[in-house]
């Protein structure tokens, strides 16, 4: 889809939202939900299935949907890894092969309505809890997460403190639910009033507003020890997202890249990963 394709959808969506929202705001609210948390891709491709098939565990049952997991046995500490919108188990492949050579027990998922997973929708409350029912299954040492996974990591342990975690590693994780929220809005132009009626819907649903998921927040009682990275030139999440987060956690160290994008897949960030892990 080429950009001003892609742009006049978004504006379509905007405009009917406002319309909605001058019938009935709670409905406006729920179908401005339910398209900021579908995702559009995710699933696996036919160049990542050889690769997946190989090493495909057990499917979790969460929240009436079936989780497929991913298992790299190894003799070592159990490392968990979260992907992050619209990706994968298969993006960590590069950071699996170190891991690997110094024998860690490597646990993936494909998050809920991606890879092959089931469930059609995401956001940051049923991906923590995701996070929380497999942790607690295969009470891993240490957690990484890009992005959004990175995000809910950090929520979830600060919902569900866990003791035995023992390091968290964080790649490009946005800081505030409600930057993101301010960017769909700017996207999609919807108005103020769709976004009271959102931030009523996901309290409703969620039991939290807009404002509370906040990576800053959480790091204040996180006390594991954390690695953040991320990039000064990240297009996708800003820079200033993981200093705000480094500020608030005290056990964290911060490091920031340039040129190497929102991936985080190089080599050389992998190597630090696996060193901060067996530090």
């Amino acid at each position: 889809m080429n950009k001003t394709l892609y742009r006049a959808l978004a504006l379509s969506y905007g405009a009917f939202f406002n319309l909605t929202a001058l019938f009935s705001e709670k409905e406006a609210g729920k179908k401005a939900f339910k398209t900021f948390t579908t995702p559009r891709k995710g699933s696996i491709l036919p160049v990542q299935q050889e690769y997946l098939q190989e090493f495909l565990g057990k499917k979790i049952t969460v929240n009436n949907s079936r989780l497929q997991t991913y298992e790299w046995p190894g003799a070592g500490e159990t490392v968990l890894l979260m992907h992050g919108w619209e990706s994968n188990a298969y993006r960590w492949r590069y950071l699996i092969e170190k891991l690997q050579e110094r024998e860690f027990h490597i646990i993936a998922f494909d998050a809920p309505g991606h890879g092959y997973s089931e469930g059609n929708s995401l956001n940051v409350v049923t991906y923590a809890d995701s996070a929380r029912q497999l942790i607690d299954l295969y009470r891993p040492k240490h957690i990484i997460g890009h992005s959004m996974g990175g995000l809910a990591t950090l929520h979830n342990q600060y919902q569900n403190p866990n003791p035995y975690i023992e390091k968290i590693v964080t790649l490009g994780a946005p800081a505030e639910l409600s930057e993101l929220m301010v960017h769909y809005q700017k996207l999609v132009r919807f108005n103020k009033k769709v976004l009271r009626a959102l931030d009523k819907h996901i309290y409703e649903h969620f039991n939290y507003r807009i404002h509370d998921i906040s990576t800053p927040k959480f790091a204040k009682s996180i006390e594991q020890k954390g690695l953040i990275i991320h990039d000064e030139r990240d297009t996708i999440t800003p820079y200033n997202a993981s200093e705000r987060l480094h500020q608030n956690w005290k056990n964290s160290r911060l490091l920031k890249t340039t040129g190497l994008g929102h991936s985080l897949h190089q080599e050389e960030v992998n190597l630090q990963i696996v060193d901060f892990l067996l530090s």
